[in-house]
C-alpha cells in the first residue's frame, strides 16, 4: 500500500516538474510526461507500483473519458450544425486513407504479410484526442478559428476517428484469427455504433439534466456524478458490444454536449470543474502511457519503421485535404487541420500490445511500431498544432473583409 502511495506521489510531483521544464524549453509538456513514464516505469527505474501498472489500462480509459467529457462541454451545438458534413468526413476519410497506406507500406518496406500489415495500419492510424482536445479547447476559449468552427471540426472528427480505427483493427485481427468477416456488415457497423453511441449519450445527458433540475446538488458533486455515469456508460458499451455495436466513447462526448445545451450556465461551471480534474488526469494518462513503452523495441524497427509512419502521415494529410474539399477553409487553415491530425498516443498505448497477446506472428513488430508512433508523433504533432494554430487561425471578429 505504501509503495502504491509512493508511486502516485512520484507520478504527480515529477509529472508536474517534467511538464513545466519541457514547456519552459519550448517542448510540449506531454513529452516530458511521456519521458518521465519511460524513466520510472517497469522498463526504466521501476518506481511505479505493479498494482498501478496492473490497473493502468483502466486508469487510462478514465482519463480518456474525462477528456471526452471536456470535449463535449466545449462543443457548441450551433457550431456543430454549421460544420456537420465536414466533421463527418474528417471522422473517417483521413483515418482510412492512413490505415491502408501504412498497411501497404508495412507490407513492402517491413515485409509483413498483408493481413498483419492491416492490423498494424489501424493500430497506427488512430489520432489522439488526449493530445488534441486540450489544445482545441484552448483555441475555442480564445475564439481562434471559431468563426469557421475549425476547433469543433477537429474535436468531433478526432473522437469518431478512434471508433473507425478500432473497428477496422478488430476486422483485420479477426481475419488473422480465421474468423469469417463480412466486410459489408462491418462497414455498416461503424455508423450504427456511432448512432447508438449518440443515442446512449443523449439519453444519459437528458437523465442527468432531469436529476440536476430535480434535486439541489453542488457542482462538485455533479462533476463526480457525470464522471461516474460516463464510466458506467463505457462499461455498458463494452458489455453490450458483443450483441449491439455501440461507440460508448462518442456517447460520453454527447453527454457533455447535451448538459451544456440544456443547462448552459451549469454546463460552463462544470466545464471549469473538469478542466481542474484534467490537470491530474493528464499527468496520470501520459506518465502511464510512457511507462508502458519499452524503448528497446524501437531499435527492432529503426528507420524503416519511422519511414512507414511518415508515409502514413503523408497519406493522412492527403486524406485531410480530401475531407476538407468543398469547405470554406483557406489553405493556411487546412494546414492547421493537417497538423492537428498528427498526434498519436492513447489508442496506440491501449491496443498496441493486443496482437502480441493474441499470438499474431508480427505482434512484437506491431508493438514496436506503436511505441515509435507515440514517441514521434505526440510531441511533433502537439508542437505543430501550437505553431500553426497561433499563426494560421483567425481570432473571431478580427478577420479583414476580403481575406481568403
Amino acid at each position: 500500500m505504501e509503495y502504491v502511495a509512493f508511486s502516485v506521489a512520484v507520478i504527480i510531483l515529477l509529472g508536474l516538474l517534467f511538464s513545466r521544464v519541457f514547456n519552459r524549453i519550448g517542448i510540449p509538456g506531454i513529452t516530458g510526461m511521456l519521458v518521465l513514464g519511460m524513466l520510472i516505469g517497469p522498463h526504466g527505474l521501476n518506481l511505479i507500483s505493479k498494482s498501478i501498472m496492473d490497473v493502468s489500462p483502466d486508469l487510462r480509459v478514465i482519463a480518456l473519458i474525462i477528456i471526452l467529457l471536456r470535449a463535449g462541454f466545449g462543443i457548441n451545438l450551433e457550431s456543430l450544425r454549421k460544420v456537420g458534413m465536414t466533421a463527418v468526413k474528417m471522422s473517417f476519410i483521413p483515418d482510412v486513407v492512413e490505415g491502408f497506406a501504412v498497411m501497404f507500406a508495412a507490407h513492402y518496406i517491413l515485409g509483413l504479410p498483408l493481413i498483419e500489415a492491416g492490423i498494424l495500419g489501424f493500430v497506427i492510424a488512430a489520432v489522439s484526442p488526449a493530445v488534441i482536445v486540450p489544445q482545441m479547447l484552448s483555441f475555442i476559449e480564445r475564439r481562434m478559428g471559431t468563426a469557421k468552427g475549425i476547433p469543433t471540426i477537429i474535436l468531433t472528427g478526432a473522437s469518431v476517428d478512434d471508433v473507425v480505427s478500432i473497428t477496422l483493427f478488430s476486422v483485420f485481427l479477426g481475419m488473422y484469427q480465421g474468423q469469417q468477416v463480412n466486410f459489408l456488415v462491418e462497414a455498416l457497423g461503424v455508423p450504427m455504433s456511432i448512432l447508438t453511441g449518440i443515442v446512449a449519450g443523449l439519453a444519459l445527458g437528458l437523465a442527468l439534466v432531469y436529476l440536476f433540475r430535480k434535486f439541489e446538488i453542488r457542482n462538485t458533486e455533479k462533476t463526480l456524478i457525470i464522471l461516474g455515469a460516463a464510466i458506467l456508460l463505457k462499461n455498458a458499451g463494452d458489455i453490450l458490444s458483443a450483441h449491439v455495436p455501440i461507440a460508448a466513447l462518442v456517447g460520453v462526448m454527447v453527454t457533455g454536449l447535451v448538459i451544456l445545451e440544456r443547462m448552459p450556465e451549469t454546463g460552463l461551471k462544470l466545464s471549469e470543474k473538469f478542466n481542474k480534474v484534467w490537470i491530474f488526469a493528464e499527468i496520470l494518462l501520459f506518465v502511464l502511457v510512457g511507462a508502458a513503452v519499452d524503448v528497446k523495441l524501437i531499435f527492432q524497427v529503426g528507420l524503416l519503421g519511422l519511414a512507414v509512419i511518415v508515409l502514413g502521415l503523408a497519406a493522412r494529410s492527403m486524406g485531410v485535404l480530401l475531407a476538407l474539399r468543398g469547405s470554406n477553409l483557406n489553405l493556411r487553415e487546412k494546414v492547421f487541420c493537417i497538423a492537428a491530425y498528427i498526434p498519436k498516443a492513447t489508442v496506440q498505448a491501449a491496443v498496441g500490445a493486443i496482437p502480441l497477446a493474441a499470438g499474431v506472428a508480427a505482434g512484437q513488430t506491431i508493438l514496436a511500431m506503436a511505441v515509435l508512433a507515440i514517441l514521434f508523433t505526440a510531441p511533433v504533432g502537439s508542437l505543430a498544432v501550437r505553431i500553426t494554430g497561433e499563426r494560421f487561425l483567425e481570432v473571431e471578429g478580427t478577420q479583414v473583409e476580403g481575406t481568403p
